[in-house]
């Protein structure tokens, strides 16, 4: 994994963009487990809403909570017709539970993607960030705004008419990824009135432990996720003298329960071979199986952590296809 890691050709515009967002999230990260937020939300490059339709979609934003700043950023496709159904995609968003927002540059650029190649209608879900609000804060967020979603269906603005909230999918990267997890579990008990969860799309998922994995420590050089910074979102994200086992972190570790009974969609589990992360979130898909889930598991070798945000790469080419076919693949046996 090192040797491979030493030879990765990136475009220099990546490794900018890569060398920068590393730095600023060291700079803003200080010892005391606080953030510098006036200068991360400095080095936060935003992206306006598309009130105009731009290379086929439409935004819209939705606020929820103010006083919790709980909003969403909805997507989508301006197909032509109007007759086929779209599938509903609910995005929780990465960053170490610590930073971004749906209006982030790259987060943004990435739905859109999401919203016109699947095709779908994407939800984008800004939450609470840590450390200023800890566990389970992100949690409580996302699943208001699911059942927010599910009670609001038809009076949300951007909506088409032919978004099936029968074909709704939950989907997260690293943080986000985490956090899909456990909204799957928090809807095992409660009954939607018009959502449908058919399928999760977790895309290299933030899951850890008190245990260092190989892969953590063979990558420690790799792009954006080495183990200093990944300890330090934990640190910023749980409750104050919680370790890496607590459930929320590792999910099939020492003190997580049993999710055998606990109704759990299809799984699409994406990850990269040079993100150090990958062993914990292999074991996230082991889990799952051993669980006697249905699941399933692409791996791009050549990709680090966050690849999928960048286009001019290969392997992000690849992940969106994957997810497509994963998303049409659910839908066509929910349809059958």
């Amino acid at each position: 994994m090192s040797d491979a890691l030493s030879s990765l050709r990136l475009p220099w515009k990546v490794k900018i963009i890569l060398t920068a967002i590393a730095l600023g999230t060291d700079i803003c990260c200080r010892s005391d487990v606080s953030v510098n937020r006036f200068l991360a939300n400095l080095l936060d490059f935003k992206s306006p809403l598309l009130k105009k339709p731009k290379n086929g979609v439409k935004s819209f934003d939705t606020t929820v909570d103010s006083s919790r700043n709980l909003w969403f950023r909805l997507y989508t496709p301006t197909i032509e017709s109007t007759s086929e159904s779209l599938p509903l995609i609910v995005y929780f968003h990465g960053g170490g539970f610590v930073y971004m927002a749906p209006d982030s540059k790259l987060l943004d650029e990435l739905c859109q993607r999401l919203a016109r190649e699947i095709p779908a209608v994407v939800i984008s879900v800004n939450y609470r960030l840590a450390p200023e609000h800890r566990y389970p804060c992100q949690y409580e967020d996302a699943f208001d705004l699911l059942k927010f979603i599910d009670y609001n269906a038809s009076a949300i603005e951007g909506f088409p008419p032919n978004v099936d909230f029968k074909r709704c999918f939950l989907a997260g990267d690293s943080a986000g990824g985490n956090i899909a997890h456990h909204m799957i579990l928090k809807s095992a008990d409660h009954e939607y009135r018009e959502l449908e969860i058919i399928g999760l799309i977790s895309i290299q998922p933030f899951f850890g432990g008190e245990e260092r994995l190989e892969s953590e420590i063979k990558l420690i050089k790799a792009p954006l996720s080495t183990y200093d910074r990944t300890d330090w979102y934990w640190k910023a994200f749980l409750p104050e003298g919680c370790d890496r086992d607590h459930p929320s972190v590792n999910v099939f570790g020492p003190n997580a329960t049993d999710i055998s009974n606990v109704r759990y969609p299809a799984t699409k589990v994406l990850v990269g071979g040079l993100d150090p992360l990958i062993d914990w979130q292999k074991r996230y898909y082991e889990g799952l199986k051993k669980s006697g889930k249905e699941a399933y598991l692409s791996e791009y070798p050549n990709a680090f952590h966050s690849f999928y945000g960048f286009p001019e790469l290969a392997e992000s080419n690849l992940f969106i296809k994957d997810v497509r076919d994963f998303v049409g693949e659910q839908c066509l046996k929910r349809s059958s």
